[in-house]
């Protein structure tokens, strides 16, 4: 009895000597946190970079350093292709400093995730939308804004990708025979969509949309309209071709 007595003893004492010797816990500042987050994201760690400027956020230490982890946060999420979560980021930076110097940036950032989540003409269209959408607000908002040319060619491409969607969905209705329903998806895409790349093959369909309906004197003017404005179209040589010129 007394041999255990004594080893639970030495046991208790031994413990409290390790406790003892143990090194207290570190307490890393908001401002250490950054700089590790700095790190990280110049090494391509950007898990690592945004796991350490959510700390900082959440230290509530400064305005200034949680507004620089935030915006690291969301360029760390765009880097590593994490676009969905990169919008959002973008998005929540611009609602909270809507006055912060980089809010432009945000903005076009913010567009620029979208445009990055853009898939095949098949797919869902809500990413060109938003893109567009949030592209155009830069414009608007920012005319002498850093990323100005960039934004205007984003923009003109998401608008010949929608087009291309309109000429997708229209293709369709006129193989499935759906005359006056291609026709007018034609004619609403001519309306909204003029002076884009693919505004010859848009007439070339239309034109092949009237002919196919019976309406021979529309479709005549469709594919008159596209060899003057498109001399050198694959298209206007289609229609050169059959015509016999």
């Amino acid at each position: 009895m007394k041999s255990l007595q004594s080893a639970i003893a030495i046991g208790t004492l031994a413990a409290s000597l390790l406790q003892g010797c143990a090194s207290p816990p570190v307490n890393t500042s908001p401002e250490e946190l950054y700089k590790d987050g700095e790190q990280s994201f110049q090494k391509g760690r950007y898990e690592n970079a945004v796991a350490n400027w959510k700390k900082v956020k959440e230290s509530y230490k400064s305005p200034e350093l949680t507004a620089k982890a935030e915006i690291g946060i969301a360029d760390a999420y765009f880097l590593n292709r994490d676009y969905i979560e990169a919008a959002a980021a973008y998005e929540d930076f611009r609602k909270l400093h809507p006055r912060h110097e980089r809010a432009d940036y945000a903005l076009f950032r913010q567009g620029l995730s979208y445009y990055k989540q853009i898939n095949r003409i098949d797919t869902d269209q809500t990413p060109v939308k938003n893109a567009l959408a949030i592209l155009e607000s830069y414009l608007k908002l920012y005319p002498g804004g850093e990323h100005i040319q960039e934004a205007q060619e984003r923009v003109r491409d998401c608008k010949d990708k929608q087009l291309q969607y309109e000429i997708y969905v229209g293709r369709f209705y006129l193989r499935t025979e759906k005359y006056p329903a291609a026709i007018a998806r034609f004619e609403e895409a001519l309306k909204t969509f003029s002076g884009l790349q693919h505004n010859d093959e848009l007439l070339y369909c239309l034109g092949t949309a009237y002919q196919e309906a019976g309406q021979r004197e529309k479709s005549r003017e469709a594919f008159d309209r596209l060899v003057r404005e498109f001399p050198g179209s694959t298209f206007a040589a289609r229609i050169q071709k059959a015509a016999g010129k």
